[in-house]
């Protein structure tokens, strides 16, 4: 059945990401399926076709490299998943452009820690040579960089799902399309023969929210809490997204002809500047304020600046400059911002009035924002 509405996303999204997890790419052994790479080749060639400029997103590096070298099972080592990273990249991209080259098409590998994107100069960087990669008429192919990131050192971005918000956010991509092992967002358990599919979600709320968790165990069903989290990331920023599964043959081919496969996420909100996706959602924060009710009020309805006296606590140690997350009192992040100060000027001035500032710390810069709503971006997810 051919959606209205998707007609219309699709109308106003001449660029696209699309995310392909490992159980999509891989077999029962967990090696890399040639079959499901080729089968994604020719999608990626037919978007094409229709005028879509497409990045991908790909998982897949472990499964391929344990194929490659003829492993029983996945390491547990975080040596020896790195290095088996290695060995399968290189192989997930000559497939990749195996079977692209066959329809007139190029691979390009851009391998991205999350470290890439939080220089402002290199996220930019990153853009212009993704822009340039599509001008070209190449497939940008983008993975995490598993041989370099290392989650004691803070360089991982989790999973693939939010190193694809990271890329549609980067280049202003419309539409990003999730592709997993799951059909979409049920209102029950998707094991219950009466659930059903929700075919489109117009505000991310509690009552969305509380799909993704089972009612017994509070655990996270299929991985749906963590893309809820993602879709609102999307869709705060202006733009939509869809999940689907990536085992339904000639998926993205039934997606961009605005069938209805999947759930999709409608844009929340105005289109947010790029300057603020980056210091939301690309910037891992290095301290936390916690702030009063009234102020948590005066940030998330009123859209202000972050002043002095609104704050109660400081945790964690950063400089004038960096990123911050701005949470209530009772843990919960409303938002994340550029700080004009220290951490220890924080604690100095937390609960103060600007003038009273200016006479007790006659030394010190004073600022009339703590953080200036123009480098302030509202990342709560349920009002």
């Amino acid at each position: 059945m051919i959606s209205i509405l998707r007609q219309e996303i699709l109308t106003e999204a001449p660029t696209i990401v699309v995310k392909v997890g490992t159980r999509i790419l891989t077999d029962e052994k967990g090696h890399l399926s040639e079959s499901q790479i080729e089968s994604f080749a020719n999608q990626l060639a037919e978007a094409r076709e229709k005028g879509f400029r497409v990045v991908l997103v790909s998982s897949g590096a472990v499964g391929s490299g344990i194929g490659r070298l003829g492993l029983p099972g996945r390491p547990t080592g975080l040596a020896q998943l790195q290095a088996v990273a290695a060995v399968g990249q290189s192989a997930l991209i000559e497939a990749y452009n195996h079977f692209l080259e066959k329809l007139g098409l190029h691979a390009a590998q851009l391998l991205l820690t999350a470290d890439d994107l939080e220089h402002r100069t290199q996220y930019l960087n990153i853009r212009n040579t993704i822009n340039a990669l599509l001008e070209f008429g190449a497939i940008p192919i983008i993975n995490e960089n598993d041989t370099l990131s290392v989650a004691e050192l803070r360089t991982t971005f989790g999973d693939n799902d939010h190193l694809a918000a990271l890329v549609a956010d980067l280049i202003h991509a419309p539409l990003l399309i999730l592709l997993s092992d799951i059909d979409g967002l049920y209102d029950g358990d998707p094991r219950d023969p009466n659930s059903k599919l929700i075919e489109t979600v117009h505000q991310i709320d509690g009552s969305i929210l509380d799909l993704a968790f089972d009612r017994l165990t509070g655990l996270s069903k299929g991985g749906m809490a963590s893309k809820l989290r993602i879709a609102h990331q999307i869709t705060n920023a202006g733009g939509s997204m869809i999940i689907a599964n990536g085992r339904e043959p000639k998926i993205l081919q039934k997606i961009l002809n605005c069938e209805q496969y999947g759930t999709l996420f409608l844009p929340q909100g105005m289109k947010m500047t790029a300057r603020k996706q980056w210091i939301g959602y690309a910037i891992f924060p290095h301290g936390r304020v916690l702030v009063d009710d009234g102020c948590a009020k005066a940030l998330a309805e009123k859209g202000g600046s972050l002043l002095a006296v609104g704050i109660r606590e400081v945790e964690g140690d950063f400089d004038h400059g960096e990123v911050v997350a701005i949470c209530t009192q009772n843990g919960l992040e409303i938002a994340r911002g550029l700080t004009n100060y220290s951490s220890e000027d924080l604690q100095r001035i937390r609960g103060k009035h600007t003038s009273e500032i200016r006479e007790e710390f006659p030394e010190m810069d004073i600022y009339e924002e703590v953080v200036h709503r123009d480098n302030l971006t509202l990342t709560k997810m349920v009002s």
